[in-house]
């Protein structure tokens, strides 16, 4: 079975790029973290701990590559910055949606996709390809009713 780490090798490969020390630290720290919504500057805090010589502007670069060759997903989530998580079958699958919590900032995923029956109805009626969606509901989370 092939791994997160060999599909991101082969990416960068076929792309010409190599998977450097401080590009590998960062994946791990994706991989450690895949169910959070981490910033680059949260990474950069993280990777920092096992590669402290790694520079700021190297996580940014290696996100934006990362983003370009497809295996991550940018997440705007409303709270000033641009957040991601690991998405490595972004030809296969939509973007799974998002629950955030108003008072704790608390987010969490939605696995299901529930806009399928609504998608058919837009792209008959629209005539138009939907290539994705992204949906996110804001409330108030089990803990914060508390």
């Amino acid at each position: 079975m092939i791994n997160t780490m060999d599909i991101l090798k082969e990416k960068l490969k076929e792309t010409g790029f190599k998977i450097t020390p401080q590009r590998r630290a960062i994946v791990d720290i994706l991989l450690k973290n895949n169910t959070e919504h981490l910033s680059s500057e949260e990474i950069y805090d993280l990777v920092r701990v096992d590669c402290p010589e790694i520079g700021l502007a190297t996580v940014y670069r290696t996100m934006q590559l990362l983003d370009e060759l497809g295996v991550i997903s940018k997440l705007n989530l409303d709270d000033g910055c641009i957040r991601y998580e690991l998405s490595l079958n972004k030809d296969e699958c939509h973007n799974h949606h998002h629950l955030i919590c108003k008072k704790c900032g608390k987010i969490m995923e939605v696995k299901e996709d529930l806009l399928d029956v609504i998608e058919k109805q837009i792209q008959e009626i629209y005539k138009f390809e939907i290539l994705d969606h992204d949906v996110k509901f804001y409330g108030t989370c089990e803990n914060c009713k508390k």
